[in-house]
């Protein structure tokens, strides 16, 4: 009886290992097809949404097919989104280079404000994924929300960083697991956080509705 749950469980951790695993490297190829530029964003909403449906309970969902029918769904708009960013971290970039050519107060004084908005731009990027397949809205109220969440929520803003950066130095100590778990692991933590933050504010919006 014993040998019997314990290889139950064994089975069910193996299944799960091999689901983030395939859609770990679904995340790779659809984003290898989309010549990374145009792939990678909408790859990454559909690897979000598996990962959301996973927390939600909806183990048993066709992975294949949910992916790639959420991949041409939102090719278009997540792309969009995608591009919204790409652009904002060349014109960061870009502020960065321009600022080492110069010396002295004038520099301090444009990397304060630079080093400012380069946070914003990364604490938005940690929410905007799970915002995206969680909500509905247009595309200046996902960037809002993300950003207005990220300060907000800081604490969990600050555990997505940290939990970010720890996977990041897992990967460089074992290289040989960036294809199998290595975005699916970032998205479970992300989404989590995410749907922590989402929950709250579903309690405090349920708590003023009733006063």
């Amino acid at each position: 009886m014993i040998l019997g749950k314990t290889m139950g469980k064994l089975f069910t951790i193996c299944e799960w290992i091999m689901k983030l695993a395939y859609v770990n490297l679904l995340w790779f190829l659809f984003s290898i097809a989309g010549l990374i530029i145009f792939g990678f964003f909408p790859a990454t909403v559909a690897l979000f949404t598996i990962v959301r449906k996973w927390i939600l309970k909806e183990a048993d969902l066709p992975i294949w097919g949910t992916f790639l029918a959420v991949f041409l769904k939102e090719f278009k708009n997540a792309n969009k989104l995608g591009l919204v960013f790409i652009f904002s971290g060349i014109f960061l970039a870009f502020d960065v280079f321009y600022i080492r050519t110069v010396e002295g107060l004038f520099q301090f004084i444009l990397i304060v404000p630079l080093l400012i908005i380069t946070a914003v731009y990364l604490m938005i990027l940690l929410y905007i994924f799970p915002i995206y397949v969680h909500y509905d809205f247009k595309l200046k109220e996902y960037i809002k929300n993300a950003f207005f969440l990220s300060i907000f929520h800081f604490h969990i803003t600050l555990l997505m960083l940290i939990s970010l950066v720890a996977i990041l130095f897992l990967l460089l100590y074992e290289p040989g697991l960036t294809p199998f778990f290595s975005a699916v692991s970032i998205a479970w933590v992300f989404m989590f956080c995410g749907m922590y933050s989402f929950n709250r504010i579903d309690v405090r919006k349920s708590k003023i509705s009733n006063v």
